[in-house]
This record gives C-alpha cells, structure tokens and sequence, in this order.
C-alpha cells in the first residue's frame, strides 16, 4: 500500500457513525455535534507491499472519489455515543488543490452566543522532502451555559505537536499532545429563589499529557513486515485523581506463501491508578493467526490470549478467545463477511471520562470482558458512488458497564457494572453516497437490544441511534454541510428516590457554512441544535438550544 504522510492543510475530513469515537473529546454539555474540516495534505511515497490488510478490497473506479465511510464500532461496540466534539472550523480548511504550501498554516477567531470564543492557529514545516512537522494550539470555551449562567461554563485547551520521517524502508512518527478541560457540575437540584451556588465546590478540571513514538518497516524487500508504536499518558483531575497510563504495540506478518500469511498483534499496557488509594492495572495480548486470501474469499484464524492483572480487584487471570473472520467476494463490488471473535476491552479512568466527564470522584474501573461476539454482513459499492454496509451481531459480555447518577450525589455519575451475563443484540445499516464532488451524504443507523444480567436496566444506553451526514459545494467559495441525529430508549434511575425516566427522544440537526471571501480569508458560520430542543444525553444535564459560532480564518 502507499504510506503517506499528511500536512493539515484544506480538505472536508467526512466521518459519521459515533462521534466518538469521536474523533472526539468530550468538551462539555454546551456544546452540540458538529464535524470539522481539517487541514490535510498528502504526501506521497513509494509504494511498499503491506500484509496487515490482505482482505480483499471491494474495487472501484480507478480514479473515482468515493464517501468516505465505514462502520464505526465504539469501544464494547455500544458504547455510549458522544454528542458533544469540538465545534466546526473554518472554509480555509477545504482541499483547494491549486494552491500552494505557503497556505497550509491558518489562524482562525471565532465567537458566538453563550460566550463562546474560538482560537485555532496551525503551522506545519517540511524541512526536506522526507521530514514533515505539525504544531497546533487550539481553545475553546463558553461563558455561559445552559443553566445558571456560569455555572455551566466551559472551556478547553489543546496542544499538539507531531513529526514524521518517512524512508522507502522505514517511517517514525512521534508527537506530544496536552489537554486541559474545565467545566462544571451543573447538574445540581433547583435551588430556592436568591440562593447561590459555590461554582468553586461544582468545578472540575481535567489535565491530560500524552507522548507516542512509532517505527514502522515499509521495505517491500523484507520478508517480516511489522510496526511497533508506543504511547504514555497522564490524566489528573481537581479531585486528586491521576491515572499513568504506558502502551506498547506490535503487528508483525510474515508470507508464508503468495496467498498464506501469519500474523502476530501483542499488546503490553501498564497503568497505575490513585485515588483514595493507589493502584496497578496491567493488560498483556498476543493475538497469533494465519490468513489466507484468494480472489473469491478471505479468511483468518487464531488465538487471543490475554492476561489481565488488578490490584484493586484482586485480579490475575488469563483467558483466551477464539479469532475466525470470513470474508467472501462473490463478484465485484460486494462483500458478504462472518466472524467469531472474543476479547477483554480494556477500560481507563481516560476512557470512562472521554464518554462521560459527569463521573464522580473514586468510581470503580474494571475491565469488560468480551466473552463472545459472533457477526455477520453484507458490504459493497458501485462505481457510480454509492456503497453500504449492513451487520448483525450477538454478543455476550461480563462486567458490561453503565453509566447513571450517584446514589450520593445525583450531579454526578457512577459505573454500575453487570456481573452477570449481558446479552446484546446490534443491528446496523450504513449506506454513502458521492456525485462528484459536489454531494456528498452518509447514513447510519443502529438499533441495539439489551438483555442484562444483575442490573436492572442498561441505563443510559440508547436503544436506536441514527447519524445522517451531508457535504456541498454550491461553488469553489460556498461549502455547506449538515449533520442529524437522533438517539432513543435512554433510561436513568435517581437511586435517591427510586424514579425511573425514560429521557425525551434526542433530534439534534447542525449546519455549516463556510464561504472563501480571498485567497487568504474566509468566513464561517456553525448553527448548532437548529431545532432548539434541550435534550439530556445525561440526566440532570440539559443541552444548549440553539447556539451558535461565527468567525475569520487566515491562511498562509
């Protein structure tokens, strides 16, 4: 395949499905679903014939731009969606293939109602044609929020820095990144007229390094292709919660004929966890299979074995997991693919906040064990743009986990795990759509069926959600884009008072328009929740209504 390495610099980066797994960082409850344009320029290198991948690809025109889309699976693959990334930027962002490199870097200033100020400055440098390096320093933040005022303010600070080294035999990549978010609990009960609210006792603040570096072989020449990346974060929060977090990954495969390949992915992961007390959570993977692919099918075959060890819990064990994907080409275009795989999901105090910041201090974090996933589906595309993907899939899990509001404090969350068996169904449907480049639109919807084991509910877990995503290009200055979404079936629990709710139905529709006013300047405008419903992702914490951002972007 071809490595390339990507400078920011103006193409519609089109992603849909959950926004979480998104791409996105939870920047507070002010804030509503949109998808950002990003910088992105590619630069090309030679080719190197990878074996990661072999499944064979659905074919396409040569040439032909296509949506790009894909079935996106959250974490334990319903895992709560996050409805809350970052806000869209600016039109200066869009691919403008005629323009040249001086106008890869962009300043952007924004503001809105709530308060709401927007800084994003990137600049990238190529020292020499195989050395490529990226800073970004981006805040956002509101004022006011949907309750109290103040109370529930935001704001959210992000530092990026990357650089990559690309020889036709090998490629590094390295970076540091650092996250601040501020933000508060606001999910406190009615107070009587007149009363005031400590914001100081309701404040949270969450700081969060990270560090990665990665070797990559890309010698076509050689005979074992491998990667190797590693990674260490830090969280800590204003509640004297830290997390050190330190992972190291290996994918390795080796030919053993033209068509028959083994494969080896291991995982090494050591974490210490302090709260009220200091703990150790270490995973250890080694997933070997063998591949085989022909023109008609495709089809891989192992064994995950993973170890897991919790000082918390008191855990030391090691299981192993069947691995079998089948993937069958009956013509062209289309794909009809089956699997039965197994795996512990592994689960941080970084995770559990980037799907619900709400979480209350000293919440208890385990790992969810995947005991069986068994699945199966259709894919394909057509040369004239347009492609789907529908999937089934049951899947069994112990220590399945939920969110819901403390027994103690209902502005806060807890994890309620399942130690019994829990059973869920999924079923998923994906279809794109591209006419050239001026539409582009992208459509998912899942449907999930809980069956628990211990718990009462699976709560705050949605049982439909649905993503439709749309891109046009009405002239080479005008781009309009527009995303929908909906969830239902969310049900929470106040352990206080024994009041089960089914919250309201999420309709959530955002636009963005961005317009190139020069070369250099353009103007963007994000209507977010047009529909002005408050909905509750989470209890107690309504959305904004209608809210908005508008701003200038300079590139040079």
């Amino acid at each position: 395949m071809t490595n390339s390495n990507t400078i920011r610099s103006s193409i519609f980066l089109l992603t849909f499905g959950f926004i979480s797994q998104s791409a996105f960082s939870q920047r507070g409850e002010i804030e509503s679903q949109t998808y950002e344009i990003v910088k992105e320029k590619s630069i090309e290198f030679a080719p190197a014939n990878r074996v990661f991948d072999k499944v064979q690809p659905v074919k396409g025109e040569t040439g032909q731009k296509k949506v790009n889309y894909q079935i996106i699976d959250p974490q334990i693959d319903i895992a709560s969606p996050k409805l809350t990334p970052s806000v869209g930027v600016s039109s200066d962002e869009k691919e403008r293939q005629d323009q040249p490199d001086v106008l890869n870097n962009y300043i952007k200033l924004g503001g809105g109602n709530y308060g709401r100020f927007l800084g994003d400055v990137f600049v990238g440098a190529r020292p020499a044609e195989d050395l490529v390096f990226t800073t970004q320093l981006k805040h956002l933040s509101a004022a006011n929020g949907p309750v109290d005022g103040k109370n529930s303010a935001n704001a959210g600070t992000n530092f990026k820095l990357g650089g990559k080294y690309i020889q036709s035999k090998y490629k590094v990549e390295a970076g540091v990144d650092y996250d601040r978010k501020n933000y508060y609990f606001y999910g406190y009960k009615p107070q009587p007229e007149g009363a005031i609210v400590n914001r100081d006792s309701i404040r949270q603040t969450i700081n969060q390094f990270g560090f990665n570096l990665g070797f990559e072989n890309t010698d076509a020449s050689v005979a074992v292709d491998y990667a190797v990346r590693t990674s260490l974060n830090t969280l800590r929060d204003r509640y004297n919660a830290s997390e050190l977090d330190w992972g190291t990954k290996l994918n390795a495969s080796v030919p053993i004929s033209e068509s028959f390949y083994a494969l080896l992915d291991a995982d090494a992961f050591v974490s210490q966890r302090v709260d009220r007390l200091t703990y150790h959570r270490n995973l250890f993977r080694v997933k070997p299979t063998f591949k085989y692919v022909s023109d008609m099918f495709s089809i891989t075959a192992g064994l995950n074995a993973v170890n897991e060890t919790d000082s918390e819990l008191n855990i030391n064990k090691t299981k192993a997991y069947p691995v079998l994907n089948i993937d069958v080409s009956p013509f062209a275009g289309l794909h009809v693919f089956a699997g039965a795989n197994g795996d512990i999901v592994r689960n941080t105090l970084k995770s559990m906040l980037s799907e619900n910041q709400w979480l209350g201090p000293n919440v208890l974090i385990a790992n969810t064990e995947k005991t069986l996933e068994l699945s199966g589906g259709v894919k394909g595309e057509t040369t004239e743009g347009f492609n789907y993907e529908g999937k089934v899939s049951y899947t069994t899990y112990r220590n399945f986990y939920n969110f819901n509001n403390s027994l103690a404090d209902t502005s806060k969350f807890s994890i309620l795990y399942d130690t019994g068996k829990t059973k869920v169904l999924t079923i998923s449907g994906q279809a794109g759509y591209s006419f050239n480049e001026l539409f582009k639109t992208s459509l998912k919807v899942n449907f999930y069926d809980y069956a628990v084991g211990v718990l009462e509910e699976a709560w705050h877990r949605p049982d439909l959600t649905l993503n439709w995503f749309n891109a046009l290009s009405i002239s080479k200055k005008l781009f309009i884009t527009s995303d929908f979404y909906l969830q239902r079936g969310i049900k929470a629990k106040n352990f206080q008072s024994g009041v089960v709710t089914k919250l309201p139905v999420i309709a959530d529709l955002n636009f963005k328009i961005d317009y190139l006013l020069t070369r250099n300047f353009s103007a963007f405008v994000t209507l977010n929740n047009v529909l002005g419903k408050k909905y509750q992702r989470y209890q107690y914490y309504p959305q904004q209504g209608l809210n908005f951002i508008g701003g200038l972007s300079f590139s040079f």
